[in-house]
Order: structure tokens, then sequence, then C-alpha cells
């Protein structure tokens, strides 16, 4: 079977957790949605050439605050009318009403979109910031899942921190809240990126010893910006390995360089995660199509739709 080709009957939708319980690794990319007509251009070149691989899956993220929810929307929507590519969108309990949340959970549903990842979202303008719910609205993401759930037929997945999430004030606390959602029913997980496999290993394990048996798909983010990523991992709470830092800054004013060395060190983590087990991989590619291109190019016949 071709890679991303789901063992479903032509018309429906393929349910990821169907995809998972194949024989093989899952492969799937991470988009967001444009800001600008230039970026709107540049996002679907990269979905054009990254289509031709055949992925399990595509993920459209979803804004602080839901500050790009009508872009969300509106790409998810075409990625699944106008490509031949399996969307999952990304719905946040932030800023929204339950009425809402069930309102876009019904557009999705409309268009044929089954696949939804569930999250509580970070607080607009800043993301580490405080936290508010809606006055009409929900607290957690465990909540939000059970909303889901409740509203038809949807396969649900859901955040997972190998590192811990930054609000969280510890690691064991934040493995105890990532467990209540899969409790309340989630299908899957995708976790934040990474840089250290042992990291994925440790949750996986935790979750298991605690009998929640739910797939937890590794994100791997390719360097290809050293401040880009050293914001965004102080953002998520990331560790950004110090060898991995020195030998980015060492041909930081080398754009090609800095590249080669993502790509590298993207590859050994996506390989070594597959050798431990990972059910798949879940690339951020920042609306970049090339660096994700080579990786799945290095990394050969093993990651190949699931069954």
């Amino acid at each position: 079977m071709t890679l991303g080709t789901p063992s479903v009957m032509p018309g429906h939708p393929a349910a990821i957790s169907d995809l998972l319980r194949g024989t093989d690794p899952t492969f799937s990319f991470e988009f967001f949605p444009p800001k600008t007509e230039r970026g709107e251009r540049v996002l679907w070149q990269a979905i054009r050439e990254l289509e031709s691989l055949q992925p399990s899956f595509v993920s459209i993220t979803y804004g602080a605050g839901g500050s790009n929810r009508t872009s969300t929307v509106s790409t998810t929507d075409a990625i699944a009318a106008e490509t031949t590519l399996l969307p999952m969108a990304h719905v946040t309990a932030v800023n929204h009403s339950v009425a809402e949340l069930r309102n876009l959970v019904g557009h999705f549903a409309s268009g044929g979109v089954r696949n939804i990842l569930a999250l509580r979202g970070d607080p607009p303008g800043d993301p580490q910031g405080e936290w508010v719910a809606h006055p009409d609205g929900l607290r957690y993401a465990a909540e939000l899942v059970e909303l889901v759930k409740s509203a038809g037929d949807f396969c649900v997945g859901v955040a997972a921190f190998p590192e811990k999430h930054p609000r969280s004030p510890d690691w064991d606390t934040c493995t105890r809240h990532f467990i209540d959602k899969c409790r309340a029913g989630a299908d899957f997980a995708i976790t934040q990126f990474f840089f250290d496999w042992r990291d994925w290993v440790r949750l996986r394990d935790a979750v298991e010893a605690a009998g929640v048996n739910v797939p937890i798909i590794p994100g791997v983010m390719p360097v290809t910006n050293v401040k880009q990523i050293e914001k965004m991992a102080q953002l998520q709470g990331s560790e950004f390995p110090s060898d991995l830092a020195d030998r980015l800054h060492a041909v930081a004013d080398d754009p090609e360089a800095v590249r080669a060395v993502g790509v590298e060190v993207a590859t050994e983590l996506a390989r070594k995660l597959l050798d431990e087990g990972a059910p798949g991989i879940h690339f951020v590619t920042l609306n970049k199509s090339s660096a994700t291109r080579e990786i799945w190019q290095n990394l050969g016949p093993v990651p190949v739709a699931r069954s």
C-alpha cells in the first residue's frame, strides 16, 4: 500500500485512529493558516509539493485565542475539497462558547472533516499569559474532547507534552492531565516538538503504566531558522539542547548549513523514534516543504502509511 492510502470505503473519510491500527507508521504534516496573499501562495506551494508524498494526514493549526479561526477553517475546507489529502482540523476552547464550538465542529462535519485535534489553546496576545475561560465555554481540553465526541462520529486527537506543558507545575502533573484527556475519549495524541527521543519514551511508558493505550505520535520540527526555533522552544517550554545550539550558532550566517544541520538532526530523531516504536511522525513544516521532503527521503522505506 502506498504512503497515505487509507483502507476505507470510497467517499468515507478515514479516521486517523484506523490508520494508526495498521502495521506501518503514519507520516503526517502540520501547516499554519496564512495571514497574507504571499503567505497563501507559499502555503499552497508547500501543500502541493508535499501532497505528492501521499502523507497519512495533514493538520492546520489554530491561532491563540482563535485569532486566525476564519483562515484555519477556510484552509481546512479547501484541503478537504481540493486535494487528495486527509485533513485534521485544530479546534481550541479558548475564547469560544460551547455554542460556537458546536457550530464549528458541525461545520467541519458538513465538509467531510471527521478528524479533529481538541486543544484548550493559548490565551490571545500572550501565549504565556493568564488563561481565562469563556463565561459560556470550557475550562479543560478533556471537556472539549467530550464535546466533540458527543457531536457525532469524530476521531479526536489531543496534544501531548513530552517535556511538560509550560503551565504545568511539574512533569507528573502534566502527565496526569494528559491521561485525563485520553480517558475522556481521545483516540490518539500528537506531541509538541522536542529534541530528545528519551522524553517521548518516558511519556509513553508512563501512560502505558497507567493503563492507557492511546497512540502518541511524536511531533518533529526540522530546524531551518535558529532564532525562530529558539523562540518557539522557549514559548512552549521545550529544552533546546546546548550541543545543537552550538552546532547551529557556529553556522548561523550560512542558511544552507543551518538547514543541513536541521535536516540531519530531525532525520536522526525521527529514525530513533520509529525504532523505539513510535506510531508515526508528525512534521511541523512551518509551511515549507524542502526540509521535510529531504527527511522523508533520508528515512527511506520506513515511514509508509498504515494499512
